[in-house]
């Protein structure tokens, strides 16, 4: 087998020759030509390779399964592995055992995600279509497919909304949770302070904050699936300590009585009930209602509406890529600030209109 390149007119175009023997052992031999690109040449080579064989190496769907699912085992975190090991036995596994590999057909894929799973919420699908599309192209970077039969295939999401305080909804919240001296005071407070994720706060020890530099150091995230480990993207970031931040930290640390955790573990966080707890107090004291989560998402609100560049926010937040932030952009509503002044409509008042309209009626 070769694929051979050649420069011709400026660029380079590729030649793939496969040599072999059938199934009876006869000599037989094909050349085909020109592809744009090594890749392309490279799928040619070996679709032309199993077509004068006769046949391919069979691997059924469930051998596929567990050849990935133990890859992603060693690869990945436990949350995902497991994710993706009920994402196939439930959905897929049920439908294609005993079924080749090569031999699942597009429309077999969208038969399961429209039709098996037509109940499920359209985020849902599209995650199970994500999960699909990653096993089989693993089958194509392992050589055992040419072609995604998952590709191709579409799912329309409505956008999720998703919930933020405003500055005077963040005010009521601690002045409430203040008086009422609720037991996630703290914990509120500091998540609305640093924009840290819950699993961050949980995992937070005092040796991770300098109130000399005035910086946390952010390397470590608890999840009730995984314990504790690496934070959501696998990397440390530091968070800058406002003063306000500093002056509830101190307070904070009086009270800690020498323990090495930053915040007092409470039973709810320790079962993930966190979420449960603040939409709960949230109604109680009549603002929006949010998850835990929703108080990383109005940091970021706000530290937007308050002009921090994206970059940064980006940064102490913690994002794996500019885009995920800018989406709090529409959120915020900074990206529109301002764009309405330039209507220049007037609208007459009282006064104007009593100056300028003449009497019906003169004697």
């Amino acid at each position: 087998m070769a694929i051979n390149k050649v420069f011709e007119n400026g660029k380079y175009k590729y030649e793939v020759f496969v040599k072999t023997r059938d199934k009876s052992g006869k000599q037989v031999a094909r050349r085909k030509r020109w592809f744009t690109s090594e890749r392309d040449a490279k799928k040619a080579e070996h679709e032309i390779l199993n077509e004068l064989e006769g046949h391919r190496n069979k691997i059924t769907w469930e051998s596929w399964c567990e050849h990935a699912l133990e890859k992603y085992r060693l690869e990945y975190r436990y949350s995902t592995y497991s994710n993706y090991k009920h994402c196939m036995n439930k959905w897929f596994t049920p439908i294609w055992k005993g079924r080749f590999i090569e031999d699942i057909k597009q429309s077999e894929v969208h038969e399961i995600i429209y039709v098996s799973c037509a109940h499920l919420s359209s985020q849902t699908k599209r995650g199970l279509l994500k999960v699909a599309k990653r096993f089989f192209n693993l089958a194509i970077e392992e050589g055992v497919l040419i072609r995604n039969p998952a590709v191709g295939i579409r799912i329309h999401c409505t956008e999720a909304n998703q919930a933020v305080l405003n500055r005077t909804e963040v005010e009521v919240l601690l002045k409430q949770a203040k008086l009422q001296e609720h037991r996630f005071f703290e914990h509120w407070t500091l998540a609305l302070l640093t924009g840290m994720r819950s699993g961050e706060l949980y995992s937070l020890k005092w040796t991770d904050i300098d109130l000399v530099t005035g910086k946390i150091s952010v390397s470590r995230a608890w999840t009730k699936k995984n314990g504790e480990g690496p934070t959501k993207t696998a990397k440390s970031r530091v968070v800058p300590i406002s003063k306000e931040c500093r002056k509830f930290i101190e307070r904070l640390k009086l009270k800690s009585a020498g323990s090495e955790l930053v915040l007092p573990r409470l039973w709810e966080w320790d079962q993930g009930l966190q979420a449960q707890v603040l939409k709960h107090f949230c109604a109680q004291i009549g603002i929006t209602e949010v998850k835990f989560h929703d108080l990383r998402a109005t940091f970021i609100t706000q530290m937007l509406n308050n002009g921090v560049a994206l970059a940064k926010v980006m940064s102490i937040v913690g994002h794996s890529s500019l885009k995920t932030t800018q989406g709090y952009l529409r959120l915020s509503g900074k990206d529109v600030e301002g764009a309405t002044e330039d209507l220049r409509i007037s609208v007459p008042d009282d006064a104007h209109m009593t100056d300028n309209v003449r009497p019906l009626f003169q004697s």
